[in-house]
């Protein structure tokens, strides 16, 4: 069994106080993102904004998030999306229980989820408007077969978004990932920095915009022919 398999299978167990981290909430989730990660309230806005920002609060097309996760940052989002068709892939069974559960409670119907592997997406090429992924490429265990995955089964013109860690940036951060990340099987190396992920998103798309808050990354790159 892959390490980060089994590192995610842990942690949907322990889905509330994964959850409490990524949406900076409670004593533990606000103390791991300042202490860890450098965001403080307003920054974690920024990181928010900037994890979605390729997304249009009225997307109305075919939609791809991989992973899901345990879905609690996206699916509320979802909400709002009534035009749009969603499909939402992780590798993890506890970790897509935590999300179906969630987009139950939410109410969400038209949600599909499905288990499956991002380096062999059960996808025609060119089917999907957009492809979104939270905090997935330094997970990845073949990040160059997932970056291709994710562009060919992304429509010419489509946009693939969202956020990742990137090396270099906050020495508490690189530590935090060096010492306990990657030893748990959460993180994956090897990890790009800032200008090595736009140099490798730029390969891959025809345009490509790249920012950061802190150690995360947010990325909007556009499909060309």
């Amino acid at each position: 069994m892959p390490k980060v398999f089994d590192a995610y299978r842990r942690v949907g167990k322990f889905a509330k106080f994964y959850d409490a981290m990524l949406t900076n909430t409670g004593l533990f989730g606000r103390a791991a993102m300042k202490f860890f990660w450098g965001l403080d309230a307003a920054a974690y806005e920024k990181f928010l904004a900037q994890a979605f920002a390729g997304l249009p609060t009225d997307f109305s097309g075919r939609l791809l998030e991989v992973p899901i996760g345990t879905g609690v940052l996206s699916l509320p989002r979802y909400r709002e999306l009534d035009g749009a068709e969603i499909f939402c892939v992780d590798l993890s069974a506890e970790m897509l229980n935590v999300a179906r559960e969630r987009a139950a409670q939410l109410n969400l119907r038209g949600v599909k989820f499905i288990r499956e592997d991002v380096a062999n997406l059960p996808f025609p090429e060119n089917f999907f408007d957009a492809v979104l992924s939270i905090n997935g490429l330094h997970v990845f265990p073949n990040k160059s077969a997932a970056l291709a995955e994710m562009r060919r089964v992304l429509k010419v013109g489509g946009i693939f978004c969202g956020c990742m860690y990137v090396a270099g940036i906050n020495r508490r951060t690189d530590l935090f990932v060096e010492k306990f990340c990657t030893p748990q099987g959460l993180f994956t190396p090897p990890y790009e920095t800032l200008p090595n992920l736009q140099k490798i998103l730029r390969e891959l798309y025809a345009q490509v915009t790249v920012t950061h808050v802190e150690s995360f990354a947010g990325f909007v790159c556009t499909k060309g022919d």
